[in-house]
C-alpha cells in the first residue's frame, strides 16, 4: 500500500473502536473466558507499515509464549489485519487477573513493551487495570509523567512522538532479528556436533579422528560463538553500503571470536571454519530483509557477494616457498581455494547438494539426525575438503569422494552400520572431514531460518480467514482465524 492508502482519519478510528468493540463482546458471549486483545500504541494518522506490522507480529509472538509460559489454554484467536492497526483477539482459559499480570510482563520488560496496548477483559467485559493487579499506571514515550497527563496537555508534538516510536521499533526489531539469527546458527553448530554417526568427526558417539576434543568440547565451543554470531548479525542489519564493507567490517570480530573460541576450549581448535563460514552467513542474513532470509538462494547469493575478492585478496603473494598454513600450501600447490573460494561462488556444495539432501531426506521421513547424515555424505562428495586434504593430501580428499560415491550408489540412505564402518577406516587413517562438517552446520541454519516466527499471516489487501495459526503452529493455538481487511 502506499502511504495516502494508509492515512486514516478520526471517523476511521471510532469506526474501528466500535467494531472491535462489537468483537470483544461476540467473543466474550461465545466462549465465556477472559479475553486478552493486542493493538499497537502508534499516534498520527498512519497506522501501518512494514515496521508496525512487525513489531505487532513481535507483540503476539510474546504474548503466545507467556501463554505457554504460564500453561493457559488459548480457545481461539482472531487477528485483524486493518488499515487502522492491527488486531488480535484471544480467547483464554485462565484466571483474569493471572493473565493480566502476565501480559504485563511484556509491557514492562521488552524493548517495544511501550507501544504494545495489551487490555485484558474480564468474562462479564469490564477491562481489567494496570491498578487491579499491583502495577503503576504507564508513563509517557518521551518522559516520566504518566501517560495519559502528557495525552491531555499535548505535552509532546506528533513528530517527537513519532520518532521516538520509530526509534523503539527499529531497536526492538534489530535487536529481536540479530538475536534470532545468533539463535540460530548456534542451533546449527550444536545440531551438527550432535549428528551421529559422522565418518571420523566427532559426535556423541565418539571423538572420531581427533584425540583432543570430544563432543563436550564442541558445546563448549558453540556457545562461546553466540555473542560473535550476533554482532555479525547486526553488523548485516546495519547496512553497510557495500558487501565489501560487511566482510571489512567481519574479519576482526572473527579473529576475536577465535580467542574465545580457543578459550572455552583450553585451546583447541573447534570452529575456527565454521567462524568464517557461518559469520559471513550471518552477516548476508542481517543484510536482507526478513521474507528473503527464508530464501536460501538469496542469502547464498548475499554470502557470495560479501566474499567478492577474498580469495585473491588473502593470497597476494603467495607462493610454495612462503605459503605457511595448510590452507595457503593447498592453494600454492594446486590451487585449491577451501572456505573462501566456496564462499565466493555462493557455497555451491550447500546450495546444489548439502542441503537439498537434508530437506528431500526429512521430507521422506529421516529424522533430522539421519537427514544431517545423509546431507554430510552429499557435501563431502561435491567439497574440496581443506581439512581432509591437510591431513592425507589431495589424493585422500580424492579417495573419500571415491569411497562416498560408493556407498551411496550402493544404498541412497546409508544406515548407521555402513556410517560406523566409514568412521573406522577415516580413524585407521587419520581423517577428518571438517569443512564438510562445517557445510554441514550451514545446511542447518539456512534450513531453520525458513521459519520466522514474525512472518505476517499474509499480505492480501481482501479479507479472508485461515484455520491454522499463520504465525507459526502450536497446540495451544488450535482455532486461529486471521482476516485480512482493505
Amino acid at each position: 500500500m502506499l502511504q495516502d492508502e494508509l492515512t486514516i482519519t478520526l471517523e476511521d478510528m471510532l469506526n474501528a473502536r466500535e467494531q472491535r468493540a462489537h468483537r470483544q463482546r461476540t467473543l466474550l458471549a461465545q466462549y465465556g473466558v477472559p479475553l486478552a486483545v493486542l493493538t499497537m500504541n502508534i499516534a498520527g494518522p498512519v497506522k501501518r507499515g512494514e515496521w508496525i506490522d512487525r513489531g505487532f507480529a513481535l507483540g503476539y509472538t510474546l504474548i503466545r509464549r507467556q501463554l505457554r509460559a504460564a500453561r493457559m489454554r488459548c480457545l481461539h484467536t482472531d487477528i485483524h489485519i486493518l488499515r487502522t492497526g492491527n488486531e488480535a483477539f484471544m480467547a483464554v482459559d485462565a484466571d483474569t487477573r493471572a493473565l493480566k499480570r502476565a501480559l504485563l510482563d511484556i509491557e514492562e520488560a521488552t524493548p517495544a513493551g511501550r507501544l504494545f496496548d495489551i487490555d485484558v477483559l474480564d468474562c462479564d467485559g469490564s477491562q481489567i487495570s494496570r491498578a487491579q493487579v499491583g502495577h503503576a499506571q504507564r508513563t509517557c514515550l518521551l518522559c516520566d509523567q504518566p501517560a495519559h497527563a502528557c495525552a491531555r496537555s499535548r505535552q509532546h508534538g506528533l513528530p517527537e512522538i513519532t520518532a521516538r516510536t520509530q526509534q523503539l521499533l527499529r531497536d526492538a526489531l534489530t535487536q529481536w532479528d540479530a538475536w534470532h539469527i545468533a539463535q540460530q546458527a548456534c542451533r546449527a553448530l550444536l545440531y551438527e556436533a550432535s549428528v551421529t554417526p559422522k565418518p571420523g568427526l566427532v559426535d556423541r558417539a565418539g571423538s572420531g579422528s581427533h584425540r583432543d576434543m570430544d563432543f563436550f568440547t564442541f558445546v563448549d565451543s558453540s556457545v562461546s560463538l553466540s555473542e560473535y554470531f550476533e554482532q555479525c548479525a547486526h553488523i548485516g542489519l546495519q547496512q553497510l553500503q557495500s558487501a565489501a564493507a560487511t566482510m571489512a567490517a567481519l574479519r576482526p570480530l572473527g579473529r576475536l571470536a577465535e580467542g574465545a573460541m580457543l578459550a572455552a576450549t583450553d585451546g583447541v581448535n573447534t570452529h575456527k571454519g565454521a567462524v568464517f563460514t557461518l559469520g559471513v552467513v550471518c552477516a548476508a542474513l542481517g543484510r536482507l530483509r526478513p521474507e528473503q532470509r527464508a530464501q536460501p538462494a538469496r542469502v547464498l547469493d548475499e554470502c557470495a557477494a560479501i566474499a567478492q575478492g577474498i580469495t585473491a585478496q588473502d593470497f597476494a603473494g603467495i607462493t610454495t616457498e612462503n605459503a605457511r598454513t595448510a590452507g595457503e600450501k593447498l592453494y600454492a600447490r594446486h590451487g585449491i581455494t577451501g572456505a573462501r573460494g566456496q564462499l565466493e561462488q555462493g557455497l555451491p556444495s550447500v546450495r546444489d547438494h548439502g542441503l537439498p539432501a537434508l530437506e528431500r531426506a526429512l521430507q521422506d521421513g529421516l529424522s533430522l539426525n539421519d537427514a544431517g547424515c545423509l546431507a554430510l555424505l552429499h557435501l563431502m562428495l561435491h567439497t574440496e575438503d581443506t581439512n581432509l586434504m591437510a591431513r592425507g593430501g589431495v589424493e585422500a580428499g580424492q579417495q573419500v569422494q571415491q569411497e562416498v560415491a560408493a556407498l551411496l550408489k550402493r544404498t541412497p540412505h546409508p544406515d548407521h552400520a555402513a556410517l560406523r564402518d566409514l568412521d573406522a577406516a577415516f580413524v585407521a587413517r587419520n581423517l577428518s572431514p571438517g569443512g564438510s562438517a562445517d557445510l554441514l552446520s550451514v545446511c542447518f541454519l539456512l534450513h531453520f531460518m525458513k521459519d520466522d516466527p514474525l512472518q505476517m499471516p499474509g499480505q492480501e489487501d481482501q479479507e479472508r480467514t485461515e484455520d491454522r495459526d499463520s504465525f507459526g503452529s502450536s497446540a495451544l493455538y488450535p482455532h486461529l482465524r486471521t482476516r485480512i481487511a482493505p
